[in-house]
């Protein structure tokens, strides 16, 4: 076979080879040992074959990736682009007042001077790229494994190229006082690929609260970046994870959070003006009595991109697990929602249900909604819906009726239809923050 084919026989895109090509030349600068390095090259090796998913795989058919990179941009290795504390706070706009522990990277390295780690009893907060060049390999090796399904080409392409990231451990019983702020910066005047890993491993009874927050800076140019999370919770554990895309990239997330018994995690995505986003999760419900709460809110304008995919599995009995996703669409912006929820034969007494909306408001406007129910038990409920609409004239003609500007009533009418995703934010300081995001992009609209 050619080296300019994958296996698939699709001729590879100048990008996937200009991707491997980087990897070849600042592979040997990556964080991590001798066996980091071996599963690394692995990694690569494994995107060489498969390259960039495209809409001929099922689950990537509404965001074609080899379409969407069409050049490969330079890996983030050692950046010192410039960032003052001013700079943060501006880009954080409302989210700067929020009291937090903060942990902020810029460009795909740890900065200690812009971050606010305060004291921790029994949580461990520290930077991957230095903990991958001093633990054991094993260990190392393990923290690099991809958390999609070893189908997925962008979790190996994440384990390949990760600079750096967060490890965030808690011991049993611990609880964060307030919430941990992961902060990326993307900075400079040129686009960057940036590759970033994190951990969030709870302990049984530990309780967290992790907000990841995805911004530029002034004047930065927009580039490149891949995440990946792999969340673990221990017997009657609780995470809060929220995952914010603010920051104008091309952005590809994907997580996978394990739930152990009587575990609880609340998941919320919020996604505004972003070039292309695509946020994947798999959840596993790993020990009985587990509930998952997974919402989010997709705001786009211009010709946004924002995929949320969900495979969630009950493998065993006797769990919960509710989605809600609220998009509204401006322009010829585009949201995707494919939410599958697999229940497996032993998997008695789940009880599972999704619901994606959108709020239309242009006719160039475009939601893609893709629910799913794969159940293999008898003893279950299970549902999902889905609906698309535009904003009731009524309810228009009457707050125009009581005086109130069109565009104010329209932003009222928007506000309402999301404030059901937002709410399901825990953290009050926080949710009122959010809000205070959404009012500012509404007040945008044209």
């Amino acid at each position: 076979m050619s080296t300019a084919v994958m296996k698939t026989g699709i001729a590879k895109t100048p990008a996937e080879i200009a991707i491997a090509e980087e990897f070849d030349r600042i592979g040997g600068k990556l964080p991590g040992g001798r066996a980091v390095s071996a599963a690394r090259r692995a990694a690569m090796a494994s995107f060489r074959e498969n390259g960039l998913p495209h809409r001929r795989i099922e689950e990537w058919k509404y965001t074609d990736l080899r379409n969407v990179l069409k050049e490969s941009l330079p890996l983030a290795v050692a950046d010192k682009a410039t960032v003052t504390v001013v700079d943060l706070k501006a880009a954080m706009g409302p989210l700067a007042a929020v009291d937090a522990h903060r942990f902020v990277l810029v460009n795909g390295q740890h900065r200690p001077e812009l971050s606010e780690i305060g004291a921790l009893d029994g949580i461990d907060v520290r930077p991957l790229g230095a903990t991958l060049k001093t633990m054991e390999e094993d260990a190392a090796v393990r923290i690099l494994r991809s958390p999609a399904p070893a189908e997925e080409t962008v979790g190996a392409l994440n384990a390949a190229l990760a600079t750096d990231g967060v490890i965030i451990s808690a011991a049993r019983g611990a609880k964060s006082d307030k919430p941990i702020f992961v902060v990326h910066v993307t900075a400079g005047k040129e686009p960057r690929h940036v590759a970033l890993r994190h951990t969030i491993g709870a302990l049984d009874e530990a309780d967290l609260t992790v907000v990841e927050l995805y911004i530029s800076a002034p004047g930065a140019i927009a580039g490149h970046i891949n995440t990946a999370a792999e969340i673990g919770l221990g017997r009657g554990a609780q995470v809060r994870h929220t995952v914010l895309t603010l920051g104008g990239n091309v952005h590809i997330s994907s997580a996978a959070p394990t739930l152990g018994a009587e575990a609880r995690y609340a998941a919320f995505h919020f996604t505004a003006d972003s070039q292309v986003v695509r946020n994947q999760s798999f959840p596993v419900f790993a020990g009985e009595g587990s509930k998952l709460d997974f919402s989010g809110v997709m705001l786009g304008r211009g010709s946004s991109h924002c995929d949320t995919t969900l495979v969630i599995d009950h493998a065993v009995p006797g769990c919960e697990s509710r989605e809600l996703f609220k998009a509204v669409l401006d322009n010829r912006a585009r949201a995707v929602f494919q939410g599958k929820v697999i229940v497996r034969p032993d998997a008695q007494k789940t009880d599972g249900k999704q619901m994606a909306q959108a709020l239309m408001l242009s006719e160039d406007a475009e939601f893609d909604s893709k629910p799913e129910l794969e159940i293999y038990a008898d003893d279950v409920v299970c549902g999902h819906g889905a609906t698309c609409a535009e904003i009731d004239s009524n309810m228009m003609f009457y707050l125009r009726a009581r005086g109130i500007p069109r565009p104010e009533a329209r932003a009222l009418l928007i506000e309402s239809f999301i404030v059901e995703a937002v709410e399901k934010v825990e953290d009050e300081a926080l949710r009122e923050a959010l809000a205070t995001v959404a009012r500012d992009w509404l007040s945008k609209l044209a």
